[in-house]
């Protein structure tokens, strides 16, 4: 089950899942993993909600096992 989660914590939990970053690139910032660049929110807002985190994963190709460790 998924739960809203600050940036930071997507952001960490993304390198501990081999992704690099963040960069920046125009108006959001984006994470890389081999070919694969997923675009992340701007960390000025705040929490990231289940739903946008839930997308967020399926373009990574994340499970939500494997997000739950």
């Amino acid at each position: 089950m998924l739960k809203n989660v600050s940036w930071k914590k997507l952001s960490e939990r993304f390198r501990e899942l081999g992704f690099d970053g963040p960069y920046s690139g125009g108006r959001h910032l984006f994470m890389i993993k081999d070919s694969l660049k997923v675009r992340i929110p701007n960390p000025h807002a705040g929490d990231i909600s289940k739903d946008l985190l839930a997308e967020i994963l399926r373009q990574a190709g994340i499970s939500k096992n494997d997000w739950n460790g």
